[in-house]
């Protein structure tokens, strides 16, 4: 998959170095409700040679674990849809913004700690198979693999 993946935490400056590097991306964010493969379905892969970003992963998810308790099937889902992605943008770039939300004090509150859970997993699973993952801290941003 030609994926590059941005983490970061909250205000890192994760969009502004995906904007630095991509001018003209195209920003498609996931709406409640939506699964990845549609998502896929409406975001062409290329258009003019300007990469899709993903983005509004952290709320998608937060949605998705309000519909379901069954975080194993959640993954499933998610990773089958990554695999489709991989098979749609083979060739065209695809930027998917992470969200870090893994460091401090665990939350208290159960849907808080699957959030930071399900985010971590989902965060895996993009890295294993993105070509590229960048992590941005202070504004600044360092390569974590490729």
């Amino acid at each position: 998959m030609a994926v590059q993946l941005f983490l970061g935490g909250a205000r890192a400056g994760k969009r502004d170095a995906v904007a630095a590097r991509w001018p003209g991306a195209r920003w498609q964010p996931l709406t409640l409700g939506e699964t990845l493969a549609d998502w896929a379905a409406r975001v062409p892969p290329v258009v003019q040679d300007k990469p899709a970003v993903l983005h509004g992963v952290l709320p998608w998810l937060e949605d998705a674990l309000a519909q379901s308790d069954d975080d194993d099937a959640l993954r499933r889902q998610w990773q089958a849809a990554l695999a489709a992605l991989d098979a749609r943008f083979h060739a065209a770039p695809l930027i998917i913004i992470g969200h870090e939300i893994g460091r401090g004090i665990v939350p208290v509150a159960r849907l808080e700690r699957r959030l930071r859970d399900m985010n971590g997993w989902f965060n895996q699973d993009v890295a294993a198979s993105a070509e590229r993952v960048w992590l941005v801290r202070h504004g600044l941003v360092m390569a974590l693999k490729g």
